[in-house]
């Protein structure tokens, strides 16, 4: 196996990365946030990229999700991991604890959340978009350092950038959504399509703006609750890897097996060039 780690706000680099090489990759689909940083971690190979680029540089909406995740598959990522704020949807969840959502509603719409396209259709299966085995691992590395932890639960992702008004904070809170985000969507439904297991830290650091008796969320405050909770991030993912095995299974290796549907005589060539990182195995 290979790690790969997508940090969110406020975590830009890994310092227990040793052995550390900086990488600069070309993709079809573009630049990526940023460098990527190889190296391992307890005898993991693992593969750091901050998300938003180096200095927090890019709104959620110009991430180049299909770069970043293309690189990653491209320097041989298995298991992909991503680390980010969120806001609590629910009073249990307060701010600094970590939660491990199981399930997304995506509600961005300007996004490209697909590698497919351009002659060639593929439909993935996306019913549980986590690995529950590399979720598990991170819960048990959280409890180990005493992390507040709620296991499952649903990441709305929003568009962004700005919060969510009263309004629509009150009906994700009916629709029974747990947390509330601007990056995972896109990550988990392209780390499906590049046969990568998934799973997710979500940070929380405020309750969004439903909870009449808090402040309204801001910056200011997100900061000051981040700051501690990417410290337990980092330990979480310290310590997740130092219990992972070389030979850690992959559990959507082949999720792409059933679900390319076009004829491979009528894929043009560029697109086959493009994809082959994917498709190279179904198509040759």
């Amino acid at each position: 196996m290979k790690a790969g780690i997508i940090g969110g706000s406020g975590l830009y680099n890994l310092d227990e990365l040793e052995k550390v090489e900086k990488v600069q990759l070309d993709t079809p689909f573009g630049e990526p946030s940023s460098d990527f940083l190889t190296g391992e971690v307890h005898g993991i190979q693992a593969v750091f990229l901050p998300r938003h680029g180096v200095g927090h540089v890019l709104l959620p909406t110009e991430i180049p999700f299909r770069a970043n995740i293309w690189g990653m598959k491209k320097l041989g990522v298995t298991h992909l991991i991503s680390v980010g704020a969120v806001g609590s949807l629910k009073e249990e969840i307060q701010p600094g604890h970590m939660v491990f959502p199981d399930q997304f509603i995506d509600l961005t719409r300007h996004r490209t959340s697909t590698f497919f396209g351009n002659g060639v259709v593929a439909h993935v299966q996306f019913g549980d978009p986590v690995c529950p085995e590399l979720s598990e691992k991170l819960v048990e590395a959280a409890n180990t350092v005493g992390a507040t932890t709620h296991v499952g639960g649903t990441y709305i992702c929003m568009e962004g950038p700005a919060f969510s008004s009263r309004a629509e904070s009150l009906l994700y809170r009916k629709w029974g959504a747990d947390v509330i985000g601007m990056t995972n969507a896109q990550e988990a439904k392209l780390a499906r399509e590049a046969e990568m297991a998934f799973a997710s830290i979500a940070l929380a650091t405020d309750y969004d703006c439903w909870h009449v008796s808090e402040a309204e969320v801001n910056v200011e405050d997100i900061i000051k609750v981040m700051h501690d909770n990417v410290e337990t991030a980092r330990r979480i993912l310290v310590e997740t890897l130092r219990n992972l095995s070389p030979d850690f299974p992959n559990s959507q290796q082949d999720a792409l097996k059933f679900a390319l549907i076009t004829d491979k005589s009528k894929i043009p060539q560029k697109t086959r060039s493009d994809l082959d990182l994917f498709l190279g195995r179904y198509l040759n």
